[in-house]
């Protein structure tokens, strides 16, 4: 059973929306937040980015950052940048970039469920930015940013959405990276008619927003016993064939000090190597390798990898075991600074650019995990090897807060 709770939303009229609406906090670092809000009050980053407002060289993590963010949510409040609706609802979130459509519910989620692990995780969360995250969401008393959830699709939920956008929608606006956005406010009759038809969906799975969870369920502890909708917190909810997952891409560097023809030769050794005239792998157990000024076709070799280990069958896994830590050294990926990620949004004249500009020996561009391997590993309780997915489109924060 999924629980997905109406609730009031705490947003921006119709006319405001676009100047309101901002990226999430965590694909923007302070400076790029900097110059997106700059000249407009309005800007949601003043909220999820609070840092902004204060003086160059502040840590992100002071005290003044939190009460920063306090601050401009309630000045948001009131100034009526973000006003609540008077009665709880669910809300359909549709996004659109380029030929890809996905169309979600906005709703809150259960804490309990989450807890109890019906809202499956994979991936492991790191102390510092729960705890950021946790100091951000219970002095704020809101949940500023959705969680990205997915689910099995479901025939009678889609038309039930698919009812609803038979109406105007209450936002239509196109943000400044081309992506579509539309958001209906669905009657509350319906609300509770969705609510109840998720009561058969037997989990939700986290798609992005680890650390936002994390943190709610740790807000959730520190106030138990509190009044306020702090056991449940804010969700978008897609269903799972809707849902596009794009690389997320390795680079490289060799502490050996080998030559390019020398590291070409030992990945040769694992994989078979082949010149490519394309960047991209044409499919799972493929990679892309920028090597020699040039771009090489590696496929993995039959019965390399344990294919029914729903980890160790992903490519990423495949790419860690039998190159990254045998012949790079790179026991630990999450820690260790001879690797870094490259979502793969930014393309493989990114992965070029990195290798002859910034000293990376090598590139691997990926293959994109499905969303079934994603639920197939939350499913076996297992996890996922680090920078496994990137989601795209981001959801847009401030078009929806959860106030508690």
């Amino acid at each position: 059973m999924a629980i997905l709770h109406p609730f009031r939303a705490l947003r921006p009229s119709r006319d405001n929306a676009v100047r309101v609406a901002a990226p999430p906090y965590d694909v923007v670092n302070t400076r790029e937040a900097r110059e997106l809000a700059r000249g407009n009050p309005d800007s949601y980053l003043h909220v999820s980015r609070p840092e902004i407002d204060l003086p160059e060289g502040t840590d992100d993590h002071a005290a003044a950052v939190y009460e920063q963010g306090t601050r401009n949510l309630a000045d948001f409040r009131r100034r009526e940048v973000l006003v609540a609706d008077g009665e709880p609802h669910i809300y359909v979130y549709a996004q659109r970039m380029g030929a890809h459509r996905q169309v979600g519910l906005v709703a809150c989620a259960s804490v309990a469920e989450y807890d109890a692990d019906l809202i499956k995780k994979h991936e492991k969360t790191r102390a510092d930015k729960e705890d950021d995250r946790t100091r951000h969401v219970d002095e704020m008393g809101a949940h500023d940013e959705p969680v990205f959830l997915t689910y099995r699709a479901s025939k009678e939920i889609d038309l039930s959405v698919a009812e609803v956008m038979r109406g105007a929608p209450e936002y239509d606006l196109t943000t400044q990276d081309g992506v579509e956005h539309r958001l209906w406010v669905v009657p509350e009759e319906t609300s509770l008619r969705i609510a109840d038809l998720f009561r058969d969906v037997p989990a939700l799975y986290v798609a992005d927003g680890h650390h936002r969870s994390a943190a709610a369920s740790r807000v959730h502890a520190l106030r138990e016993g509190r009044p306020g909708e702090h056991d449940r917190f804010l969700a978008v909810v897609f269903p799972h064939d809707q849902m596009q997952i794009l690389a997320y891409n390795r680079v490289v560097r060799d502490v050996k000090g080998r030559s390019q023809a020398e590291l070409r030769a030992a990945i040769g050794k694992v994989f078979d190597l082949s010149p490519a005239d394309r960047p991209d792998p044409d499919g799972p157990l493929s990679f892309g390798v920028f090597l020699e000024g040039r771009w090489w076709q590696a496929r993995v070799r039959p019965g390399s990898f344990d294919a029914k280990d729903p980890v160790a069958s992903l490519d990423c896994s495949i790419l860690q075991d039998q190159v990254l830590a045998p012949i790079f050294g790179i026991a630990d990926p999450r820690r260790d600074t001879n690797v870094d990620f490259v979502g793969g949004i930014r393309g493989a004249k990114e992965l070029e650019r990195r290798v002859k500009e910034e000293g990376w020996s090598v590139a691997f561009h990926l293959f994109p995990t499905r969303v079934d391997q994603v639920m197939d590993v939350s499913d076996a309780g297992q996890i996922m090897p680090p920078k496994s997915t990137w989601f795209e489109p981001k959801l847009r924060s401030g078009l929806f807060v959860h106030a508690f």
